[in-house]
């Protein structure tokens, strides 16, 4: 295989980001794109240089797929390219519903087929610097936070499968106990759906973490607090800043004898591109990725569970 052939569902503000980017991929030929709307996949194809196709025939002229349309059309598109015998790559949420995941998930082990969740920020450099840097390190709190100023996309869903999700699926990578209990409030405010809110999150080991998420804020935050017997750990994402607080740590800290502030900071990188290299890479290479349909199946139960909380 020379080049993968990859089809485009969705020309919406993600889809586009994708198409543009898989049209310069070194690994990848971008084989189209589809949306229901044929004049916005008219207008995005032309910036690609690529065709707007029919979902059937994109299909055909394709080896995988990227999703990226309203939630609520992921389970039956994902489906039909799995048992078309492609490649699958789904924005996040997985699906609507646990049931729809768990379809997927099986349908894709059944064929043989590669199952990814676009959980960007786990490949982003912050996640990496913050794994790296907490590494064997015990847990006992986490605190998330991601705010953002309203904007008209993304409303078929509300701010906790939108923005919280994203918290959600890396304090369950980090803490990798059970979730036991979800408390949560919120609140609607633009839309119909909640556009803010809260959760409180209890695992079986004990740890405690609380999110907060919000798409009607003044202004763009994206913070995450480490808790836990060794010390402190905080990052700021939008600020590319963490900073340590331990024993040994590389500034002497006063009036704590023994313990220091250490920090770090990162260089941006392409995320999207990071991603959508690692979904080709499990396809021509077989190299495990991130986020696969069980990481987007435990994200979305956490997100329903929050949802579930706040009716």
């Amino acid at each position: 295989m020379d080049s993968t052939r990859i089809g485009v569902f969705g020309a919406g503000h993600f889809g586009r980001f994708h198409t543009l980017k898989l049209s310069g991929s070194p690994r990848a030929t971008l084989a189209g794109l589809h949306d229901a709307d044929p004049a916005r996949a008219a207008q995005v194809a032309a910036e690609a240089g690529c065709p707007a196709l029919s979902a059937e025939a994109l299909l055909e002229a394709c080896d995988a797929v990227v999703i990226a349309t309203p939630t609520m059309f992921h389970a039956r598109l994902a489906e039909a390219a799995l048992r078309a015998g492609k490649h699958v790559f789904v924005e996040k949420p997985i699906t609507a519903t646990l049931a729809e995941a768990d379809a997927l998930i099986a349908l894709a082990a059944e064929r043989g087929l590669v199952l990814m969740v676009g959980q960007i920020e786990r490949h982003s450099a912050a996640i990496r610097t913050l794994r790296e840097s907490s590494k064997g390190r015990r847990l006992v709190s986490l605190e998330a936070t991601r705010v953002a100023p309203f904007r008209p996309r993304s409303l078929d869903v509300s701010v906790v499968l939108d923005l919280m999700i994203h918290d959600l699926d890396l304090i369950l990578s980090l803490v990798r106990s059970p979730l036991a209990e979800v408390r949560a409030v919120g609140g609607s405010v633009m839309t119909e759906l909640p556009d803010w809110a809260v959760a409180q999150l209890r695992f079986e080991d004990g740890t405690q973490a609380q999110v907060t998420a919000s798409r009607v804020a003044v202004s763009l935050e994206r913070k995450l607090r480490l808790l836990g017997p060794e010390g402190e750990m905080r990052v700021d994402f939008l600020a590319r800043s963490l900073e340590f607080l331990a024993p040994g740590g590389e500034e002497p800290v006063e009036n704590m004898p023994g313990w220091g502030l250490t920090r770090r900071s990162w260089v941006d990188y392409d995320s999207l591109e990071a991603e959508q290299s690692a979904f080709i890479a499990a396809i021509r290479d077989g190299v495990p990725h991130e986020a696969n349909g069980q990481q987007g199946r435990a994200a979305l139960d956490a997100a329903l569970r929050v949802e579930a909380a706040l009716r």
